[in-house]
C-alpha cells in the first residue's frame, strides 16, 4: 500500500485534540442496527451524513443514500465514489453476526474491509476511518478477568477470525501510516433497535405473543449460562463520534459498560421491563455443552477512557427498558420462530 506524509489534523497520543473533521460522514452499514445511531449521533453534531449499503435501506432514513458493493467493487471505482462524497470521517459498520452461517462470515465480514482500505490507499482525500470490530476477536476469557488493549486475540469462531483480520489490516495500515484509522472493539450491544433475532428480540416476540394455554408467557430457552457485557447501542454511538475526533490512536480500544451480567438476569429486566408474566423454561444442555467453561466476557474500558474521554452514561436498565419499548412499536405478527440460544 502506498504511504502518505503525516495527516497535520492528527495528533500522536498525548497531543492536541484532533481538530473537529471536516466533510461529510461515511457511515458503511448505516442501515444496520449499530449504524442507525451512529448516523443519528453524527446528525445531532450537525454533520453531514451519507449512509453507505450494498442495498438502499428498507426503509426510509433522513440521510442521503448510497449504493456501494465494497466486497465486489474494484478499489479504484470505490475510491471514486467515496472521494465524490468529500467524507471527512468514514464508519465501518459492516460485518453483523446475525443471519449468516460459518461460510458466509469472511466474505461479509472480512472481504469488505480488505476492499474499503484498498480503495483508502488509492482516495485523493485522508478521511478519519473508525472501524468498528467486536470482543469477539479475543475468544475465550478467563472468567474473572477483562479484555482490553493488552489482551491477545485468540478468536475460536469464524465470526471471531473474520473480525479479526479486518482489525487487524486496520491496524497495520494506521501503524503504517497510510490510514487514519481507529479500531473500536464492541462488546454485546443492547437497546433500541436491536433485532428481532438477538436473544432479546426472540424473548420479546415469546412475550408479545401473549400466553399459550395458561396464565403466562412461556419464555424456552437453551441454557442460560453466559455473563456478558452488554453497552447501549447509543453510547457505542457516542464513542464512534469521540474516535472521530480524537487524536491517533495506535491500540484497538474496548468499548463496554466494564461490567458483567449474568444473561439469565438480562432477560428477567426484559420481562420486568414488559410488565408481562412470564416463566422462563431452560432446556436440559446438549452433550456439546456439557463440558463447556463458564462463558464469561468483560471489557477493560480504560483506554476507551484515556484515549477517546469516553465512557457509557446509561443504566443497564435503562437500555434493556428502551429496547422493549421500541419492540413493542415495532411489532408485527412473527413469523415462525427457531428456539433463541441462551447466550
Amino acid at each position: 500500500m502506498p504511504k502518505r506524509g503525516p495527516d497535520p489534523g492528527a495528533q500522536g497520543p498525548g497531543g492536541a485534540a484532533r481538530a473537529v473533521p471536516h466533510g461529510s460522514v461515511l457511515v458503511l452499514g448505516g442501515a444496520g442496527y449499530v449504524g442507525r445511531h451512529v448516523c443519528a449521533a453524527f446528525a445531532a453534531q450537525n454533520r453531514d451524513v451519507v449512509v453507505v449499503g450494498r442495498r438502499p435501506p428498507e426503509e426510509p432514513m433522513p440521510y442521503r443514500c448510497v449504493t456501494l458493493d465494497l466486497a465486489g467493487g474494484d478499489p479504484a471505482a470505490l475510491a471514486a465514489a467515496l472521494d465524490a462524497a468529500r467524507p471527512g470521517t468514514i464508519v465501518n459498520a459492516v460485518g453483523s453476526i446475525w443471519g449468516r452461517t460459518d461460510e458466509q462470515m469472511w466474505s461479509a465480514t472480512a472481504v469488505p474491509t480488505l476492499r474499503l482500505l484498498e480503495a483508502l490507499a488509492l482516495m485523493t482525500t485522508r478521511p478519519r476511518l473508525v472501524h468498528l470490530g467486536s470482543v469477539l476477536e479475543y475468544g475465550p476469557v478467563r472468567p474473572g478477568s477483562s479484555v482490553g488493549a493488552d489482551a491477545e486475540p485468540r478468536p475460536d469462531t469464524a465470526y471471531g477470525r473474520s473480525k479479526l483480520a479486518a482489525s487487524e489490516a486496520v491496524l497495520r495500515g494506521t501503524a503504517g501510516g497510510w490510514v487514519d484509522g481507529v479500531v473500536l472493539r464492541v462488546s454485546n450491544v443492547s437497546g433500541p433497535g436491536t433485532p428481532w433475532i438477538s436473544l432479546l428480540g426472540q424473548v420479546a416476540q415469546r412475550l408479545l405473543a401473549g400466553p399459550s394455554g395458561g396464565p403466562e408467557a412461556v419464555v424456552e430457552l437453551s441454557r442460560l449460562h453466559a455473563h456478558r457485557d452488554y453497552v447501549d447501542v447509543r453510547d457505542v454511538a457516542d464513542a464512534v463520534v469521540a474516535a472521530a475526533c480524537a487524536p491517533a490512536v495506535p491500540v484497538a480500544v474496548g468499548i463496554g459498560r466494564g461490567e458483567v451480567v449474568a444473561v439469565r438476569d438480562l432477560v428477567d429486566l426484559l420481562i420486568e421491563a414488559s410488565g408481562i408474566p412470564a416463566r422462563v423454561v431452560e432446556r436440559p444442555a446438549a452433550d456439546r455443552e456439557a463440558g463447556l467453561r463458564h462463558d464469561w466476557l468483560r471489557v477493560d474500558i480504560g483506554a476507551a477512557r484515556s484515549l477517546l474521554g469516553w465512557e457509557p452514561r446509561r443504566s443497564l436498565q435503562e437500555s434493556v427498558r428502551d429496547c422493549w419499548n421500541a419492540l413493542v412499536r415495532a411489532h408485527r405478527p412473527p413469523p415462525t420462530l427457531s428456539k433463541p440460544s441462551g447466550g
